[in-house]
């Protein structure tokens, strides 16, 4: 259906558009949040992301089968990680002033949405998958932004959601006009899942002291459960 990837392109943008008022101010009412989102980003990891990957792994054709083994989308995954942690620290260093930090982080997450909304959108799915993918990835947009807009509240509200949003639309029209082959595609999908991984157990899961654990398990499991019962019903 092709208006699907529009109604998801248009989520993903509202959401860095009002990220700053999606998630409530009130202490305990924000724990609970970022412990719900928290709990359906992990289970968003182990119950589709590596499985998913290991599917890539498996799709690899010739001639590129018969020079692979049984790991190379994970380390692509694994330097995913790498890449994500080493830009992290360099845009953090002292030295570099604060307006400097901001455009760097902001051009790198940029970036790296453009890259998952091409991984997401790249991919023909159904209207219940968009539904899926918006419950899923969507926290995770509003944690990243809202985290981008508590230490740049100024420069996010006047620069940086714009910016993010050019990077989701720029995913968008790249994944509809463009035919990438399906090697290439899990290549960008495996970079894009390393990061997210880093980016979900880094900056998305609560500390001990900081997470609602009920509404942590609460999530974990309804979402879980929800997401095996349509692999299983739908054949994902």
């Amino acid at each position: 259906m092709l208006w699907i990837p529009f109604v998801i392109g248009i989520v993903f943008i509202l959401i860095h558009f009002f990220a700053s008022v999606l998630v409530p101010a009130e202490k305990l009412k924000q724990m609970k949040w970022f412990s719900f989102s928290g709990g359906l980003a992990v289970s968003y990891i182990f119950i589709y992301l590596l499985p998913t990957l290991h599917k890539q792994q498996s799709s690899i054709e010739e001639p590129y089968r018969r020079l692979t083994m049984e790991s190379e989308i994970y380390f692509v995954g694994l330097l995913g990680v790498v890449l994500f942690v080493g830009i992290q620290i360099i845009i953090q260093k002292k030295y570099i002033s604060r307006i400097t930090t901001f455009w760097s982080v902001i051009s790198f997450y940029a970036l790296y949405n453009a890259l998952v909304s091409y991984s997401v959108l790249s991919f023909e799915v159904s209207a219940i998958q968009a539904v899926f993918y918006c419950v899923a990835i969507g926290p995770h947009f509003v944690a990243v932004a809202h985290d981008m807009w508590r230490k740049f509240p100024v420069e996010y509200n006047k620069y940086g959601r714009y910016i993010l949003a050019v990077g989701i639309i720029v995913g968008w029209i790249v994944a509809l006009t463009t035919e990438l082959t399906p090697l290439f595609k899990s290549i960008i999908f495996s970079l894009v899942s390393g990061a997210m991984i880093f980016t979900v157990f880094k900056h998305e899961l609560p500390d001990e002291k900081g997470t609602h654990f009920p509404t942590f398990l609460t999530a974990v499991l309804a979402y879980s459960a929800i997401t095996m019962s349509l692999k299983f019903f739908f054949e994902w």
